[in-house]
């Protein structure tokens, strides 16, 4: 690697983690580097946008350049332009909140959220990471990734629990996963967030790998049984016609 790039991308990364930012002092005894060192990077990334101090705290934090590119990500990703359609006739069907979750290194990643009209605060945002194995979309993703890419993530990421409903063993998960595969769908009770119940179905690209999931999102009295059962059919055809949107032939 490019030391100084990645000392670079390293105090970004430090940086985000901090909503009030870091002073230099508290960089350079995070990373063991020396304050002129920290300095002159902080200034490269000012320059481009990509850090910014603030006036009276003299603190260092994000830069607004990072909206800038990620809304520029969102807009090249065609798998949110192509699903955008059919979220939007889930909101109106279900009137629960609604996601677009795709699959990137070996992590599930918010890139749509539609609110939906019923009130209900949930920790999900557009560009946040979503757990794997404690979310019906990330459950969703696992079943249709080979068992031992499975079992990397569940080595390198661990099971850490949520709430008291968290699957936190590795055997539980496998066996959950391949009965999401089994029936086409995913389910989760209260397991990433209380009192919210969630189901997601799974999105193909044109290889027929994992692209992502749709999910939606609901109080658990709102989404039981009974309702996910009315749901999960039509549900499942328009994930069908999201990957058909992006070239899966599913067989044909």
């Amino acid at each position: 690697m490019v030391k100084s790039v990645d000392r670079a991308l390293t105090i970004v990364k430090l940086v985000s983690t901090r909503k009030d930012g870091y002073s230099v002092t508290e960089l350079a005894g995070e990373l063991g580097l020396n304050k002129s060192s920290i300095f002159r990077i902080l200034t490269t990334l000012m320059e481009h946008g990509f850090i910014e101090q603030d006036a009276e705290t003299k603190k260092y934090r994000l830069g607004y350049q990072h909206l800038e590119l990620s809304s520029k990500l969102l807009d090249s990703i065609d798998i949110r332009k192509e699903a955008t359609p059919f979220l939007k006739e889930l909101e109106e069907l279900t009137n629960e909140v609604i996601h677009l979750v795709i699959y990137s290194q070996k992590e599930a990643v918010y890139i749509e959220k539609l609110e939906g009209n019923e009130t209900l605060r949930m920790h999900s945002q557009v560009g946040k990471r979503a757990p794997m194995h404690c979310t019906s979309a990330g459950k969703t993703i696992l079943a249709h990734i080979p068992e031992n890419e499975v079992r990397e993530i569940i080595q390198e990421k661990g099971l850490p629990e949520h709430t008291e409903k968290t699957i936190t063993d590795g055997k539980e998960l496998i066996d959950n996963i391949k009965d999401i595969r089994v029936k086409g769908f995913g389910v989760e009770r209260e397991e990433n967030e209380v009192g919210i119940t969630c189901i997601a179905v799974p999105i193909f690209n044109f290889r027929g790998d994992i692209a992502g999931s749709i999910s939606i999102s609901g109080p658990s009295i709102r989404m039981s049984e009974e309702r996910i059962n009315e749901l999960k059919d039509r549900f499942m055809e328009i994930g069908d016609s999201v990957s058909r949107r992006l070239g899966y032939a599913n067989g044909e």
